[in-house]
């Protein structure tokens, strides 16, 4: 029987995945498993040491007193609310244009998301429309430090001493980001951070962890993870499951280890993304991130903003090319269905409802390299008509 001769992929035609979460679990393959392996042998699958060990490391990582796992990030969020008492009748002033666990983890309390636009250069959430939708309902801000970049905290630490509210910072994109030389987690009153495997520290699974400086916090937190139990079954008030595995906990060790020089690459990506565009004259076409002077962006995502309508245009481009991208994210929060009863309307957040539009990620993984990035830089070139031939980026260092 003859066989059929596939053609053979070239690396010049292979596929650039926006991710690729394979070639990252090869270059540590032997320590995970051998730490899957401690686990099995113990038997020990919920908290106990792994979970511990791993809360003691992310502590020391962000400079926190505690450190809490959870289940997810999105719990994470949950806890940190149920942590400060909110709940029906209460406001949490955040952001619309997020993931969608940002605002359903303060309807999930009972209470009631306020959304307020975001700056147009960094996406985050805007301080000063903060403050001007404080009332006597207002508990907390949620800021988010969307794509990897620390939200503008200095201002928003202002309004919220003015008018005595805790902050909780939803990390969950951006662990190892920093502002001001102080890392995430510590820049507010409680921190939550996503292990989901697409972050930069990213489990074999869902995962997440709350850090705080505040004693009793953490003392309520690690109650509440375990439906409100104080030990030996004596429940002092309804919490919920949501107990960090320890296979998790153990993975997630060993990749932390990593996760600077991982942050590292993703930095040098960057810098070579903007650099290659600034050559290329697309200033005008497209908007790459900027970042704060106060920031240390970690780069969840490279996100650049198309204008002039044609993103279409660079998403049709990239697909022929087999170049993997992402929109984050294709409508804000105040236009989802689902918060339809809030009474949000269409052109109330005009800098949100403008990003939705024009953003778009593009590859940005550790593991990328050099070659493939040039294939992503043809690729956005070729969809604005700019022949760059194999004109060749060099290498910059990020700062």
């Amino acid at each position: 029987m003859s066989q059929a001769i596939l053609p053979m992929t070239s690396p010049e035609s292979a596929p650039v995945p926006l991710i690729d979460l394979v070639e990252q679990f090869e270059s540590q393959r032997d320590e995970i498993l051998e730490a899957v392996e401690r686990v099995f042998s113990k038997q020990a699958f919920i908290l106990g040491d792994e979970v511990a060990a791993l809360e003691e490391e992310i502590a020391a990582h962000t400079d926190s007193r505690f450190a809490i796992g959870c289940a997810s990030g999105t719990d994470a969020l949950i806890l940190a609310l149920m942590a400060l008492d909110i709940g029906p009748g209460d406001e949490v002033i955040t952001t619309p244009f997020t993931f969608f666990a940002t605002a359903s983890s303060i309807v999930r309390v009972g209470a009631t998301p306020v959304f307020v636009d975001i700056d147009p250069l960094t996406y985050n959430i805007c301080p000063a429309a903060v403050e001007a939708a404080i009332t006597s309902r207002t508990k907390a801000i949620m800021p988010v430090h969307l794509y990897g970049q620390c939200a503008d905290m200095k201002p928003l630490w202002r309004v919220a001493v003015r008018h005595g509210l805790p902050i909780i910072e939803d990390s969950c994109q951006a662990i190892g980001a920093a502002y001001d030389n102080r890392r995430t987690g510590v820049l507010g009153t409680i921190g939550c951070f996503s292990f989901f495997p697409t972050k930069n520290l990213g489990g074999a699974g869902d995962g997440g962890m709350l850090t705080t400086d505040d004693k009793d916090l953490n003392a309520r937190l690690r109650r509440l993870r375990v439906h409100g139990d104080v030990g030996r079954y004596d429940h002092v008030e309804v919490g919920l499951n949501s107990r960090l595995d320890a296979l998790q906990a153990a993975v997630l060790r060993i990749k932390l280890r990593k996760l600077d020089e991982w942050t590292n690459k993703r930095r040098e990506n960057a810098a070579r993304y903007d650099e290659a565009f600034a050559a290329m004259g697309l200033q005008g076409v497209i908007t790459t991130p900027t970042t704060l002077a106060p920031n240390f962006h970690v780069y969840n995502q490279y996100c650049v903003r198309v204008h002039d309508n044609r993103r279409a245009e660079l998403m049709n481009q990239l697909k022929t090319n087999q170049i993997g991208h992402a929109v984050y994210y294709p409508a804000p929060l105040h236009l989802q269905k689902c918060f339809q009863s809030l009474g949000y309307q269409a052109g109330q957040f005009p800098e949100a409802e403008r990003a939705s539009r024009e953003i778009i990620a593009l590859p940005i993984f550790a593991e990328l390299g050099e070659a493939r990035q040039q294939r992503v830089i043809k690729s956005v070139s070729k969809a604005f008509g700019i022949e760059t031939g194999r004109t060749s980026i060099p290498m910059r260092r990020a700062a």
